[in-house]
């Protein structure tokens, strides 16, 4: 159902650095490169990250109307814990720390993470 979604970035470097380490790390490869954007695919959709000059604001407000967020499915609680433990290194921070994996609620197992341009994901754990 979904073909893709594009994400209009303020620094194409630091999106590429974050949002590449993610999608790679979902099971994503690399799908196509130009000079102001990048996108990772998986199976039918993909997800492209593009520096446009049209773009205003420097930073995504998740709070305001529009996107809040992007949830992702997740292999395992396993891989759940390996990318949290890593996003740090990537420029994402876990929101929601101190209910970690639940704060979605009991049953349901997943991760909040926000990148430094204010986008949010919500990675979900198909098994514990």
């Amino acid at each position: 159902m979904l073909h893709h979604i594009e994400l209009w970035v303020p620094d194409l470097g630091r999106a590429v650095e974050a949002w590449g380490w993610l999608l790679v790390g979902l099971g994503c490869v690399p799908y196509q490169d130009w000079p102001d954007g990048r996108s990772w695919r998986l199976g039918e959709t993909y997800v492209v990250v593009e520096q446009s000059p049209a773009l205003t604001g420097d930073r995504h407000d998740r709070l305001r109307p529009g996107l809040n967020h992007l949830a992702f499915h997740v292999a395992s609680r396993a891989r759940l814990d390996a990318l949290v433990e890593e996003a740090p290194t990537y420029g994402w921070t876990l929101l929601f720390p101190d209910r970690h994996p639940y704060a979605g609620g009991t049953e349901h197992c997943a991760a909040y993470l926000e990148n430094a341009d204010g986008f949010e994901v919500e990675l979900v754990a198909r098994d514990e």
